[in-house]
């Protein structure tokens, strides 16, 4: 009530200083305010201001529900953030990993490939060795066969010469005996 009262003084002081009754319809003063007050009693009628605070405290529960939203979704962004960083740094660690076994790898490989190489050349240089030991026995034999049959034939014509056709005769009928010999 009391502030209906300091509502009501506070347009009363130019409404004074209009000509005239106050109170009358034809004071235009007058019927502006008789007219306010009717439309605010028409809307505190209908429950205009609640209906009003009910809309202000419905936006600022939405508000307050996005805001609860967003700061939910950030939270959630951080911790997606903090799972994909301990992500990134396990997969750093584990390429580093892989690229350390990778290296000893290759350099086992290298390795390895070095002893077989050398194992490679060593196959062949005993390949070598042997072929050039059997071509020198196979040049030995070569010329040992040739001397004997140089041999062979020298002592041939040497025995030819020598030898009488009697003499000649006999040893063919020898050879023929032997092998008649040996053959039954």
């Amino acid at each position: 009530m009391k502030k209906l009262a300091v509502f009501l003084a506070l347009p009363s002081g130019p409404a004074l200083a209009a000509s005239g009754p106050f109170l009358s319809f034809g004071n235009t003063d007058f019927v502006v305010i008789v007219s306010f007050l009717l439309f605010i009693a028409v809307l505190l009628k209908f429950g205009v201001p609640g209906l009003l605070a009910g809309m202000l405290d419905k936006r600022a529960d939405g508000i307050r529900s996005n805001l609860d939203e967003a700061r939910r979704l950030r939270e959630e962004a951080q911790t997606l953030l903090a799972s994909y960083e301990r992500k990134h740094e396990e997969i750093k660690e584990q390429t580093a990993r892989i690229i350390a076994h990778a290296k000893a790898e290759a350099e086992a490989a290298a390795e390895q490939a070095k002893e077989d190489l050398k194992r490679a050349i060593e196959r062949r240089l005993q390949t070598a060795e042997d072929r050039i030991a059997s071509a020198e026995a196979a040049a030995v034999r070569d010329v040992r066969d040739r001397a004997i049959a140089i041999a062979t034939g020298a002592a041939g014509d040497v025995i030819a010469r020598k030898m009488t056709p009697a003499e000649a005769d006999a040893l063919i009928n020898d050879a023929i005996a032997d092998v008649g010999a040996r053959l039954h």
